[in-house]
């Protein structure tokens, strides 16, 4: 059996969005013939600026990601912070590299989901999704979103619960939040459920 690649393209500024991405991961590698790799996009705020807003480092196991190497994937589940309602400026800055893929439409015929992570309610749960779906249509790529797949969680009201039709998500509130248990399992979820999709695509 073919390998069919999915590749979790992140970033994440206080580690909400990179601890949703090893949750996808894990889901995505459940697939049999799957293999999912978590890539991060560059960082553009300086060090001083990183230290004053008090960022933790990075993760070492995690590489960074250049645009041409998307390519190479068969598939991909991006994940982000959201800002006032769009994704980060730096995986807008990521995209914005992409001019050479993009003129080749290199990623067109693509499946690719989104994840994200959001201050509060008015933070962009749907909105963030909706704006970064341009980037995906504009390379052609394919975007899944998980619907209502993920089941009973999805209509969970007893707690506070990120995520959407559009895909996974979570809060941060003031950043001492972390994602639940339930919100955990809809990234699980997620993950299988775009990996699947990719691998019935590439047969």
């Amino acid at each position: 059996m073919p390998i069919t690649k999915v590749y979790i393209v992140y970033y994440s500024l206080y580690g909400h969005v990179e601890t949703m991405a090893r949750e996808i991961q894990r889901g995505a590698n459940a697939i049999p013939g799957v293999e999912a790799t978590l890539w991060q996009v560059p960082e553009t705020l300086p060090n001083r600026v990183l230290e004053k807003m008090k960022a933790p480092g990075k993760a070492d196991d995690v590489p960074e990601i250049r645009p041409e190497q998307l390519v190479e994937a068969d598939g991909f589940l991006f994940g982000f912070p959201s800002r006032f309602g769009v994704m980060a400026a730096q995986c807008k800055a990521f995209f914005d590299a992409a001019n050479d893929i993009w003129a080749k439409q290199a990623l067109a015929g693509k499946p690719a989901g989104i994840f994200w992570s959001t201050g509060f309610h008015g933070g962009g749960q749907e909105l963030t999704a909706l704006t970064a779906v341009t980037q995906l249509a504009h390379h052609g790529m394919i975007y899944v979103p998980m619907g209502y797949t993920f089941g009973s969680g999805m209509f969970e009201m007893e707690q506070v619960k990120g995520g959407s039709p559009y895909g996974a998500g979570t809060y941060a509130a003031d950043g001492s939040r972390q994602p639940t248990e339930l919100e955990l399992q809809q990234a699980f979820h997620q993950g299988k459920y775009v990996a699947e999709i990719t691998r019935k695509l590439k047969i």
